[in-house]
C-alpha cells in the first residue's frame, strides 16, 4: 500500500504518486521505487493474462471457422436427394415430411439423415399403396401440425416459404400468445407454466414470429429464475438458437431483435472476457436495430442504458483487451447512460424501481448530489416486482448508508 502522504492532497483510490522527489528523502525514494516494481510485476502478470486470452481467442475462431465449413458442407450433401424416383407424385404424403421417429423403432428400409421416414423401398407401388391406406388415420394430426418443426427448419428448401395457419389454428395462436403473456406477467410458477406451454404448442407453431420470439422470452424467464449454472447456460443458449432462424427470416422484428441481445447477453455470462466483449458488440447491435423498428420502447431505452453504463465502467483489462481486439472499440458515457434512463422515464414514467436506482446512480458519478437523492427517493416510491428491483433495492440501501 502506497502511504497517503505519498499521494497529492485530495486524490482518489486511483490516484498515481507524483514522479517528483524532494531532497534528503531517501526512504521516500526507497518506498517509491517498491510501490513502482510491485506495479511492473503486477502489469507482467496483466499483460501474460492478456496474451493467453488473445491465443485462445486465436484458437476459438479458427475451430468456429473450421465448424461452420464443415456445417455447410453437411448441409450441401444433405440438401442433395441420393435418391431418383421415376414417380414424382409418390412422395405426395406430408407424413414424409412431418413424421418423425420420436426415438421409437423404425421398420423401414431407407431413413434419412433427420430421422424422417422416407418411401425408399422394393416396390415403390406396393409401399404407395400402403400409404394412401394410411393417410386417412393421419388427416386429423395432419391438420395440426401445418408447419414445419423448428429443429428442422434447415432441411426445407430455402425457396420455400413457410406453410400458412389455417383460420382454426390461427384463432388458437392467438389465444395461446395473450395466456403466454399473460403467464410471463405473474409470479415464477406462472412463468414456468408459460414456458411449458409454449414447448407443447411448439410442433404447431414453431413457424411463427409471434410465438418465436416468446418462446425465446420464456427461456429468459427460466434462466432468472435458476440458480444452477449449468442449467441456466441451458436455457439461454435455447432461447437464443430460437432466434437465430428467426432472425434470417423476420429481420424487421423488433421483439425477436430485443431478445436475441438479451439471451446473448446471458450466454456471454459463462464464456471468457474476450467473448463477453464481442457479446457486447452483438448485444448493442440488436439493440439499435430494436429501437429503430420500435422506437417509442421504454424497455429498450433501459437495456441500452445498462450497455452504456456498463461499457463506460470497464476496467482497466477489460480496456486494454477491447483496445487489442477491435480497431473501433465501443465507446460509452455515463452522461449516455444518463440520458437513456431519463428517456425511459420520458416514455412512461415510473417504469421501473432498478431504472430508477440508475439514474440515481448516473447522477452520484457525475457528481450532482443533490439529484442522486431525488431519485433515490423516486425509486423508494416503486414496489419490487421483479429479482432486478429487489438487488436495485439493495443497492438504494448502500447508497443511502454511504
Amino acid at each position: 500500500a502506497v502511504p497517503r502522504a505519498l499521494l497529492p492532497v485530495g486524490a482518489g483510490d486511483q490516484a498515481v504518486p507524483s514522479p517528483l522527489l524532494g531532497q534528503d528523502e531517501p526512504l521516500e525514494l526507497l518506498e517509491r521505487l517498491d510501490f513502482l516494481v510491485r506495479n511492473i510485476v503486477e502489469l507482467r502478470k496483466e499483460v501474460e493474462e492478456l496474451r493467453n486470452s488473445l491465443q485462445r481467442l486465436a484458437v476459438e475462431i479458427v475451430g468456429e471457422v473450421r465448424t461452420h465449413l464443415e456445417e455447410t458442407q453437411r448441409m450441401t450433401r444433405r440438401r442433395k436427394s441420393p435418391f431418383f424416383r421415376d414417380r414424382s407424385d409418390s412422395t405426395t404424403s406430408s407424413s414424409i415430411y412431418f413424421t418423425a421417429t420420436s426415438g421409437n423403432t423404425n421398420t423401414d428400409d431407407g431413413e434419412s439423415e433427420g430421422g424422417y421416414s422416407t418411401a425408399n423401398a422394393e416396390s415403390d407401388y406396393d409401399r404407395e399403396s400402403e400409404r394412401e391406406s394410411e393417410e386417412g388415420d393421419d388427416d386429423v394430426s395432419c391438420d395440426t401440425v401445418r408447419t414445419v418443426r423448428r429443429d428442422s427448419l434447415d432441411l426445407v428448401p430455402e425457396d420455400e416459404s413457410p406453410l400458412l395457419l389455417d383460420s382454426s389454428l390461427e384463432e388458437g395462436l392467438g389465444q395461446l400468445l395473450e395466456q403466454a403473456d399473460r403467464l410471463h406477467s405473474g409470479d415464477e410458477q406462472d412463468k414456468r407454466e408459460g414456458f411449458q406451454l409454449l414447448l407443447n404448442n411448439k410442433l404447431a407453431y414453431a413457424g411463427q414470429q409471434e410465438f418465436l420470439w416468446r418462446l425465446a422470452r420464456a427461456h429468459s424467464d427460466m434462466w432468472e429464475m435458476t440458480e444452477d449454472a449449468e442449467e441456466r447456460r441451458s436455457y439461454a443458449a435455447g432461447g437464443k438458437e430460437e432466434l437465430e432462424l428467426a432472425l434470417q427470416k423476420w429481420d424487421q422484428s423488433a421483439e425477436c431483435h430485443q431478445w436475441f441481445a438479451i439471451l446473448s447477453g446471458m450466454v456471454s455470462e459463462y464464456e471468457s472476457i474476450p467473448k463477453r466483449i464481442q457479446a457486447g458488440f452483438v448485444f448493442k447491435e440488436h439493440i439499435d436495430k430494436a429501437i429503430a423498428l420500435k422506437p417509442q420502447d421504454p424497455q429498450l431505452y433501459y437495456l441500452l442504458g445498462r450497455w452504456c453504463y456498463q461499457v463506460a465502467h470497464l476496467g482497466w483489462l477489460e480496456k486494454r483487451t477491447v483496445s487489442a481486439l477491435f480497431e473501433v472499440p465501443p465507446t460509452a458515457t455515463v452522461e449516455d447512460a444518463l440520458q437513456n434512463f431519463l428517456r425511459v422515464e420520458e416514455l412512461s414514467p415510473g417504469f421501473s424501481k432498478a431504472g430508477r436506482v440508475y439514474i440515481a446512480k448516473c447522477y452520484r458519478d457525475l457528481g450532482n448530489t443533490s439529484a442522486a437523492v431525488l431519485w433515490m427517493d423516486l425509486a423508494s416510491e416503486l414496489p419490487r416486482n421483479t429479482k432486478e428491483d429487489a438487488e436495485s433495492e439493495r443497492e438504494l440501501e448502500e447508497m443511502r448508508s454511504v
